[in-house]
């Protein structure tokens, strides 16, 4: 594993109103998190609006801690996602993830 790892998330179809009565147990939830988050935030379908799934990058070298980290999103145990995929991430171009973003909170 690499020391970045990738949780990418989609939301299963029929999930309605779920993701949204789920959330702020979800913002809590990362708040939590044992490592730093590099980035994180919902993914879009293509009108820009509507969230279809998760995406975090965790600055992690631990793949059973981070996919055992996973498993308690309120997301995950409230039966949204329709996929979860954890693999390690190497950050190649951009500024974001070396800069301090793993330093952002949601506060």
């Amino acid at each position: 594993m690499t020391d970045l790892v990738a949780i990418y998330c989609r939301d299963r179809k029929d999930a309605g109103d779920l993701r949204m009565q789920t959330r702020p147990a979800h913002l809590e939830w990362i708040k939590s998190a044992p490592w730093p988050i590099a980035a994180a935030g919902p993914l879009l379908a293509d009108d820009g609006q509507t969230m279809i799934g998760s995406l975090f990058v965790v600055k992690c070298d631990d793949d059973a801690g981070v996919r055992a980290w996973a498993e308690n999103d309120p997301y995950a145990r409230a039966g949204l996602f329709e996929s979860v995929e954890v693999t390690g991430f190497r950050h190649l171009i951009g500024s974001g993830m070396g800069r301090g973003a793993a330093e952002t909170s949601l506060a």
